[in-house]
């Protein structure tokens, strides 16, 4: 019998200093720490969560500089240019607002390790 995945409650994100990217995804973006714990004397397991999300980030050390990845997750927002425009003034590293036909507004911005995410502006159900 094959197992029903109902849902995603977490996506791992590689992160060279776990310290930073809590203070960029706390801090910065306001997300919240849904768990830190050890788990080794070198480890720790970090989650960050946006509010009213049931799916986290896990900031996952990995020990090296790296260039960042494409993560691939995509961020829900009510408007795209105020997120933006809040990212850009928090210091953000953020790319240009698009606005294609058909699509909804959205943009990329980077975390301190050059990890890319997407911001998409949610649309009413028609």
């Amino acid at each position: 019998m094959m197992t029903t995945i109902t849902s995603v409650r977490t996506v791992g994100v590689p992160v060279a200093d776990q310290d930073r990217a809590l203070g960029f995804f706390a801090d910065t973006l306001g997300f919240e720490v849904r768990l830190d714990a050890p788990i080794s004397e070198t480890e720790r397991w970090i989650e960050v969560v946006p509010a009213q999300s049931a799916t986290s980030i896990a900031l996952i050390a990995t020990g090296d500089g790296g260039n960042g990845v494409d993560t691939g997750v995509r961020f829900s927002v009510p408007d795209a240019q105020s997120a933006h425009d809040s990212m850009t003034a928090r210091g953000v590293q953020v790319d240009e607002l698009l606005r294609w036909e058909g699509m909804p507004p959205m943009y990329t911005f980077a975390d301190p390790d050059g990890n890319r995410f997407y911001v998409v502006e949610d649309q009413a159900d028609d």
